[in-house]
């Protein structure tokens, strides 16, 4: 399993990742926003990216992205780790795992001075892969949709 920096050539392994991701959480994003979060993610132009996780025969099969933002708290950037996904037949065999160490190995590379990401209470399975990455800061999420 290839974990890389994902790039613009990877749309079309990307589509069915981010799909498969917002249908686990019930969501959708109309199509301009997949277009320009894709060009984001790739462009070069933003303070985001993303890994994806390429099986032998070229596949993609995971993805994270993540995006750098200051913080008040440090001099450093923080790095948010905004979506974690793997198919659903090839879980628990170590990719996701995988995807946050290059997120980690990234962040370090730029001198951000921390990765954190929030998931649903009810995402229980990966909770037991983040409890093992990862400290639980004990914050709760407080937002306002505008």
């Amino acid at each position: 399993m290839l974990i890389r920096p994902m790039v613009s050539t990877d749309r079309a392994g990307w589509d069915p990742l981010w799909q498969g991701y917002l249908s686990f959480y019930k969501a959708s994003v109309d199509q301009a926003t997949t277009d320009q979060t894709f060009e984001r993610l790739t462009g070069g132009a933003e303070p985001m990216g993303a890994f994806v996780a390429v099986n032998p025969d070229g596949a993609a099969v995971g993805v994270v992205h993540w995006i750098l933002h200051r913080s008040c708290w440090t001099t450093g950037d923080y790095c948010y780790l905004q979506d974690l996904f793997v198919i659903p037949e090839l879980r628990n065999q170590g990719i996701g795992r995988r995807l946050i160490d290059a997120v980690y190995a990234h962040s370090t590379q730029v001198g951000a001075s921390r990765v954190w990401w929030l998931t649903h209470e009810t995402n229980t399975d990966a909770m037991k892969l983040y409890d093992k990455v990862a400290d639980r800061s004990g914050f709760l999420q407080y937002r306002k949709m505008l």
